[in-house]
C-alpha cells in the first residue's frame, strides 16, 4: 500500500510539473512604451488605462524586461517596452520566455506621438501601413550643408538629400516594414468612427495652426505612416525631411503622419522573431495617437513648441485605448476566425 501511495504521489507531482510547463497561449499583446508612475490609480501614462479598464490584474516578472508583464488570464497580455529602439530588445526577451506561446498572437503597439499638422490634429489616432526607420542615415549640420539642401540628412551612400543610393553591401536589410494590408484595413474600418476625446484646451491650441485645416479638425481616426527615430526631433524643416524620408523608403506609397522613438526597434524585433517562428509579423499593428504636433504653429517659436506641455496628452492616452481596444476585442471575441486557422 505504501508503495502504491508513493507511486500515486510521484505521478501527481509529475502531472503537476507537466501542467506547469504548458505555456500560456497568448492571443493579443498590447505594447505600450512607458508609464509615468504606478500602473493604476495615479497620473496615467500609456499603460494605465489598459491595466485598469482591461482588468490586467495578474503580474508576471519576465527576465530582461524592466516592467512587469500584466495579463487578464484569458489571452490578453499588456507590456511596457521602454523607450527608443531598445524597446525591441525587451520584446525579444518576452517572446523567448518559454512560459508563453506567441505562435498565433497579435501584437498591437499603442502609443502617443507627434503628428504632422498637414495630416491630423492632436487627439487623433493613425493606423500605420508602414513603419519607417529614421535612424540610419548620413547627417551633417544644416549650417554646413549646400545652400540648396533643405536639410542635412541623407541616405547612406547618397550625395544629397532625398535620393537613394546604390547598394553599399553592408546596409541594414530593412528601412521600411510593410504591415499586413488586410489587417490594417480591418482595424481602420472597425475604428474609423470611434468618438475621440476633445477638450477646450485642445480646441484653443489647434486654432493656432492657421493654414493647416487638418490640424484644426476635431480628433479623428486615419491611416498614416509612423517614422521611428531615437532622436526626439521637432520643427518645420525636420517635418519636411520626415515626409520626404517616408515617401522615399515606401516608393511613394506611404505618407508620414506620426513620429515615434520605438517603432523601428519593435518592428525589427518582431520581424526577427517571426523568422525564428516565435511570432507572426502578419499579425502586427501599430497605432499612434497624437499628443502634440511635430512642428510649431505659424506664430509659435520652435523651442516654445518643443517644450510646451502636451495639450493632447491625456486625450492621446484615451484615444489609444478607445481605438486600440476595438481591435483587441475583435480578435479576442472572434478567436475562431483570428486564431490558428486564420490565413
Amino acid at each position: 500500500m505504501r508503495t502504491l501511495v508513493s507511486l500515486l504521489t510521484l505521478g501527481s507531482l509529475a502531472a503537476a510539473r507537466g501542467a506547469a510547463e504548458v505555456p500560456m497561449e497568448v492571443k493579443v499583446v498590447v505594447i505600450t512604451t512607458f508609464e509615468v508612475g504606478a500602473d493604476t490609480g495615479d497620473k496615467p501614462g500609456e499603460f494605465q488605462y489598459w491595466v485598469e479598464r482591461e482588468h490586467l490584474d495578474q503580474t508576471i516578472k519576465v527576465p530582461g524586461m524592466d516592467h512587469v508583464v500584466r495579463t487578464d488570464g484569458h489571452g490578453l497580455l499588456g507590456v511596457v517596452s521602454g523607450t527608443t529602439s531598445r524597446s525591441g530588445l525587451q520584446l525579444q526577451a518576452l517572446a523567448l520566455d518559454p512560459r508563453f506561446d506567441f505562435s498565433h498572437a497579435y501584437w498591437i503597439l499603442a502609443g502617443i506621438a507627434g503628428v504632422d499638422p498637414a495630416d491630423a490634429s492632436i487627439g487623433s489616432a493613425a493606423w500605420a501601413r508602414y513603419v519607417i526607420d529614421g535612424d540610419i542615415a548620413y547627417e551633417v549640420d544644416p549650417r554646413e550643408a549646400a545652400p540648396d539642401w533643405p536639410y542635412g540628412i541623407m541616405v547612406i551612400g547618397a550625395d544629397r538629400p532625398n535620393r537613394k543610393a546604390p547598394p553599399q553591401g553592408w546596409e541594414p536589410e530593412k528601412m521600411c516594414y510593410p504591415l499586413n494590408p488586410a489587417l490594417v484595413a480591418r482595424a481602420f474600418e472597425l475604428t474609423k468612427e470611434v468618438p475621440l476625446l476633445d477638450t477646450p484646451e485642445m480646441q484653443k491650441y489647434r486654432a493656432t495652426y492657421v493654414g493647416f485645416p487638418n490640424a484644426q479638425r476635431p480628433p479623428f481616426v486615419l491611416l498614416g505612416e509612423v517614422l521611428g527615430s531615437n532622436r526626439y526631433w521637432h520643427g518645420a524643416r525636420m517635418t519636411e525631411w520626415a515626409n520626404d524620408w517616408v515617401a522615399l523608403w515606401t516608393e511613394g506609397r506611404g505618407n508620414f503622419v506620426m513620429t515615434a522613438m520605438e517603432d523601428q526597434g519593435v518592428a525589427a524585433a518582431l520581424m526577427n522573431l517571426s523568422r525564428a517562428g516565435k511570432a507572426d509579423f502578419q499579425r502586427v499593428l501599430f497605432l499612434r495617437t497624437a499628443s502634440n504636433y511635430c512642428m510649431p504653429a505659424p506664430k509659435q517659436g520652435v523651442v516654445d513648441s518643443l517644450v510646451a506641455e502636451y495639450a493632447g496628452g491625456i486625450p492621446a492616452f484615451e484615444a489609444e485605448w478607445r481605438v486600440g481596444r476595438v481591435m483587441v476585442h475583435e480578435i479576442l471575441d472572434h478567436w475562431d476566425k483570428y486564431g490558428p486557422k486564420a490565413p
